[in-house]
């Protein structure tokens, strides 16, 4: 600023009537601090001579400038397809252009390789003189595709093509730059020479004063007077907490304000999360992508849910955050949905009251008034949100042009209570913005003929995409001198900053060759005038050395990721080896700058909960599993009804490949009722249509279940081996798939009985369940079968201790008043678990007296149940292999106990 106040002294030119051209926008302030302070009193002295008042130069850069001659020059709008350098203009002019060279329907990938080839030149054809450029584009595509000629060089020679074509027709907002004539003209050069600038400077030489000054100072200290310290971190959150924690030392230590270098972008986000908790004054000059606010995930939640194929998952997420919608009405639908498992929207049926929609398909009723009335208001609320859902989506199915989406997508969003939000946040306010999405400004599309084709909902879904994910949002910065300055390496450049934290310094965030945008050739960027890659490692070293110059720097890199090692960057292995050339040896690792902090340990005591005011009213065979293997899983997921909601849009297991045989097998066995086939070829094509409509019927895909369809015939042939063996023996199938039911009275106890109210609460309780199957006997006697899909040695194992296993003997406890008596003792059953096995085929497996395990488990349930009457604890076991996948560990806190 000096330099440039006593050159306007010596040529007389006000610094009113002065230009001086930045390297980048932040540096504006700074320049006219360094003005006040160093051009005050050389240029005031000139000033007040002629009563004038103290005045300071124009510090702008290229687009700033050409920004601020709108009034003059006019406002600057881009024509037809122009390169506008804006991603939600650009993506659609490329695949514009391509369509007009007989390349239509290119995919995202080489429509995002076009606009950056693009991009890339835009840089240099801005630079040539406006009457100049359709010359310089002509000349250049002559030599530009030489050696491209080769058929398996076709797409990237056209892209070159079009790229360079695109660039040299196109008007650019920096094309008045060249008809102004300022009275003097500086230009402060920064790591890397911007090459309008330099065509400006040329220009302007030509009529009036320049002076072209560089930011890099001459000489900088050699890094052995200032070393700086080195943090090897062993990951990325490692890495991510030195950094935090070496900012915050800075500023404890009265260096402020401290530069942080955004290397990379997601671990500057995660050090930016770090610090959030102490209160400091952070500018963030680099942002993030658009597309990972809130605001745009709140858009782009909707157009995925208008989709034809939108999962379940994907509407529910939308409706969730809608708020014209009600969330306890979004809850019992998503209720509603789980309970049948739809995975995807558009298997919802068109009149959803039907019960067999909703839960295991079975033809008996609830098996309580309060689960029927909870179902009826889950299918209701679904029913509810059905309607206007399928409306809006009916509305968006429509293939139109872009700006018919915009103010469709509009209309939508306000009919969905999300527009308001998106108003009233910043981040909102610039999703609207870049999609053009207030009223009127989608008429911006419809001036440029090559935006009205129309476009289906997919490719206007993939365009909003694109474009959230190609700007970036960076929050306003509080009042008041920042304490933290998030940058990237260059605008470190003439910033007075008091310390710098360089996270990101291995190999791949910072590499010494930096890889060239474009993906043009060595050739091809000498020919067009782009900076080589030798060029940019010579800039990133300047760079680099200036950043070493500051008194106070910190250096850190992770040493591995994803489980591999990984080096830090060459950059920081040369300065290693030259401050060990220079004497000091093998620099140490710097001291970790987290504090420790001493905490006592505090080991969570086993749970017992008691749970006498919470009575069961009806119990399952699986619930009274629950119980026995440990209480307190029974306490949590059956007294507090803790459970986590089924995953709608998961992969296909066992369990779906489990539930389709028990329904097909129910299928199979009620049309063999109906219609009496013989023989195992007959059966199996009744069979495996029956496979094919349960398929349907539980909305399982036919691509996902291909792996489960081929082992079907194995366990078909099997399954109907045995049933032709055991028919044999005079069994006949009676029904399936029915839920039963019966009360058992609870004795009270001391306890319970002194106890006001809790002896009615208590005092009996319903046993229910679903028995997949029941057999009439030859001698009348029913056989209750259970459906096993497991290991043979699983479902023997089941039957080693009988008095271990409650699943068959509850379900003979439910039949008790209903079992026919035939030739056996009134209410006895038989029982046993038919394993549907693909190598060993279907085997039977069945404890020999079902009465007397009946009345055991009959007379357990009653005492345990009225211990918990009588205010029993329901502690943790902790043990054994239920843990390993129990749903509740994590409110037990096993992994914490103090023993």
């Amino acid at each position: 600023m000096e330099h440039i106040a006593k050159t306007l002294a010596q040529t007389d030119i006000s610094p009113a009537d002065a230009i001086v051209l930045l390297p980048y926008l932040q540096l504006v302030e700074p320049a006219r601090q360094a003005w006040a302070k160093q051009g005050l009193l050389a240029a005031s002295r000139r000033i007040n001579s002629v009563g004038a008042a103290f005045y300071i130069p124009r510090f702008e850069t290229t687009q700033s400038w050409a920004d601020r001659l709108g009034g003059a020059y006019g406002l600057f709008e881009a024509q037809g397809s122009d390169l506008r350098l804006d991603r939600a203009f650009d993506r659609l002019t490329a695949a514009s252009l391509l369509t007009q060279v007989g390349m239509p329907g290119q995919s995202g990938a080489i429509i995002n390789r076009l606009v950056e080839a693009a991009w890339s030149l835009a840089w240099v054809a801005a630079s040539i003189a406006p009457d100049q450029r359709l010359a310089w584009g002509d000349k250049t595509a002559q030599e530009l595709v030489l050696g491209l000629d080769a058929p398996v060089l076709e797409l990237e020679a056209a892209i070159s093509r079009i790229a360079l074509a695109w660039a040299a027709t196109s008007a650019y907002a920096t094309d008045r730059l060249f008809a102004v004539r300022p009275a003097f003209f500086a230009v402060l050069e920064g790591f890397q020479n911007e090459p309008l600038a330099q065509a400006l400077k040329a220009h302007c030489a030509q009529h009036i004063p320049v002076l072209s000054i560089s930011l890099l100072p001459q000489s900088l200290p050699s890094p052995d007077l200032y070393p700086p310290a080195f943090h090897p971190a062993g990951d990325a959150e490692d890495e991510a907490g030195r950094a935090a924690a070496c900012v915050l030392r800075h500023l404890a230590e009265g260096r402020q304000p401290v530069a942080l270098i955004a290397q990379d972008r997601l671990l500057t986000r995660r050090i930016g999360a770090l610090l959030a908790h102490s209160g400091l004054a952070v500018r963030d000059e680099t942002g993030w992508t658009l597309s990972t606010t809130r605001a745009a995930a709140s858009l782009m939640g909707l157009l995925r849910a208008m989709a034809w194929n939108a999962s379940a998952d994907a509407v529910l997420d939308w409706l969730k955050n809608a708020p014209a919608f009600d969330n306890r009405s979004v809850a019992a639908a998503e209720s509603a949905m789980r309970q049948r498992g739809l995975r995807q929207w558009r298997d919802l049926p068109v009149t959803p009251a039907s019960p067999a929609v909703f839960g295991k398909p079975t033809k008996a009723p609830a098996a309580t008034v309060e689960r029927a009335s909870a179902a009826a208001i889950a299918r209701a609320a679904l029913a509810a949100l059905q309607a206007p859902v399928e409306a809006l989506r009916c509305k968006l199915r429509t293939a139109r042009p872009l700006a018919q989406w915009l103010a469709a997508l509009r209309i939508a969003l306000q009919q969905t209570g999300q527009w308001q939000p998106l108003e009233t946040d910043p981040a909102g306010q610039k999703v609207l913005q870049v999609l053009r999405l207030q009223a009127g400004d989608e008429a911006e599309f419809k001036d440029v003929p090559a935006l009205q084709a129309a476009m289906p909902l997919g490719e206007f879904t993939q365009w909003v995409s694109q474009t959230l994910e190609g700007e970036t949002f960076s929050p306003a910065s509080g009042p008041g001198r920042p304490q933290v300055l998030i940058l990237p390496l260059p605008q470190l450049l003439g910033r007075s900053v008091a310390a710098v934290v360089f996270p990101g310094c291995d190999e791949i965030r910072l590499p010494v060759s930096p890889e060239p945008l474009g993906g043009w050739s060595r050739a091809q960027r000498l020919l067009l005038g782009l900076p080589s890659r030798a060029a940019l490692a010579a800039s990133l070293q300047r760079a680099w050395s200036y950043a070493l110059a500051h008194p106070q720097v910190d250096l850190l890199w992770r040493t591995q990721q994803a489980g591999e090692a990984i080096m830090p960057s060459g950059l920081v292995r040369s300065l290693l080896l030259e401050l060990r050339l220079q004497g000091q040896g093998q620099p140490p690792g710097a001291t970790d700058p987290r504090v420790d902090r001493r905490i006592q340990a505090r080991p969570t005591q086993r749970p017992a909960p008691i749970g006498q005011a919470l009575p069961i009213a009806q119990l399952s065979a699986s619930a009274y599993s629950d119980l026995r293997n440990c209480p307190y899983r029974f306490h949590a997921t059956h007294q507090l009804r803790l459970k986590a909601p089924d995953e709608l849009d998961s992969e296909l297991d066992k369990r779906d490949f489990g539930n389709w045989l028990h329904y097909l097998l129910r299928l199979f066995h009620e049309a063999l009722k109906v219609a009496p086939a013989h023989g195992i070829p007959a059966r199996a094509a009744i069979i495996n249509i029956a496979a094919e409509e349960a398929r349907v019927a539980l909305y399982l895909s036919a691509a996902e279940f291909l792996p489960y369809a081929a082992a079907w015939p194995a366990v078909r042939d099997g399954y109907l081996a045995w049933l032709e063996k055991h028919e044999a023996g005079g069994a006949v199938f009676e029904q399936a798939e029915v839920r039963y039911s019966i009360a058992l009275a609870v004795p009270p106890t001391a306890e319970s009985a002194s106890t006001p109210g809790q002896e009615t609460a208590w005092s009996q309780i319903l046993l229910t369940g679903v028995l997949d199957r029941i057999d009439r006997q030859a001698n009348g006697q029913w056989l209750l079968l259970d459906y096993k899909t497991e290991a043979i040695d699983k479902t023997k194992e089941r039957i080693k201790n009988p008095s271990e296993d409650t699943q068959l003997a509850f379900y003979a406890a439910l039949t008790a008043n209903d079992a026919p008596a035939g030739d056996a003792p009134a209410g006895s059953v038989a029982a046993g678990y038919l394993n549907l096995g693909e190598k060993d085929g279907s085997t039977l497996h069945s404890h020999s007296d079902m009465q007397s395990l009946r009345d055991d488990l009959c007379t357990g349930i009653a005492h345990d149940l009225g211990r918990i009457a009588s205010g029993a604890v329901l502690p943790a076991l902790g043990s054994g292999t239920v843990c390993e996948t129990c749903a509740a560990r994590g409110l037990c806190r096993r992994d914490f106990w103090a023993d």
